[in-house]
């Protein structure tokens, strides 16, 4: 068993936090088969709640964000800085979306807007390469996205595993202990098509439209969940590759 640190990045809006909670509960959902062999700290760095040290947990992760990695919060700041440190220290962590933006970011890469503007519902990234840590009945990447941002550069040292005609990079590895995923396995269909509701004044009625068909997809969150448990548990073992 080892202790995973969960970084929050956000709230969920009150409008829906009371039908979906918030993001702890949405990992104690994804981890729930695994629960097992990972004891889960959470903390919420969005309202400056940090770990006092990059050792408090064996290995971090993130949640997403409606931030972008490019705001000036000190919050984001302090988090980049944070993962700075690991990556100094060879300490596994995950990044999702904005966590997985944020891995660019901090270690010399860069991230933008994109020009192909909104990436919303189930999209699907074709695995590049196969990891000797990825479940056995992981295909391809199948989950739920919501983001504006994408990564421009990559980093140094940097592979990429998984892509779409939309993200060039979907799924990304960075030396032996970082793992980033631009999807969101934590996001159900449901929350996703009631997220689009939500922001319908700011994602075009199209791009709704198209998203809300994509959630007749069936995403495999959990697949991609016990591959992320494997990633860090090889990364602890010094066996990522």
């Amino acid at each position: 068993m080892f202790k995973l640190g969960i970084l929050v990045c956000d709230h969920l809006h009150p409008d829906l936090e009371s039908e979906f909670g918030d993001y702890p509960r949405m990992f104690d959902e994804l981890f729930g088969p695994f629960a097992d062999e990972l004891e889960i700290n959470y903390y919420f760095v969005v309202d400056e709640i940090f770990p006092e040290s990059v050792d408090d947990c064996d290995a971090y992760m993130t949640s997403g964000s409606k931030s972008s990695v490019n705001d000036q919060s000190e919050w984001i700041k302090r988090l980049q800085n944070f993962i700075q440190k690991l990556y100094q220290a060879n300490i596994p962590f995950v990044g999702i979306c904005f966590g997985h933006q944020l891995i660019a970011k901090a270690l010399g890469g860069s991230v933008e807007k994109s020009s192909k503007g909104w990436g919303v519902g189930v999209h699907n990234h074709k695995l590049l390469e196969r990891k000797t840590w990825m479940s056995d009945d992981l295909d391809n990447l199948h989950l739920v996205v919501s983001h504006q941002d994408q990564i421009s550069k990559l980093p140094a040292a940097t592979q990429v595993l998984a892509s779409s005609y939309f993200c060039a990079y979907g799924m990304i590895q960075v030396g032996e202990c970082f793992l980033g995923i631009q999807g969101h396995p934590e996001f159900s269909r449901s929350y996703s098509a009631s997220l689009m509701q939500l922001r319908k004044a700011t994602i075009p009625e199209k791009v709704r439209n198209v998203g809300g068909i994509s959630l007749n997809q069936k995403t495999n969150s959990f697949d991609v969940a016990g591959s992320i448990i494997n990633f860090i548990k090889k990364s602890l073992d010094g066996k990522a590759n």
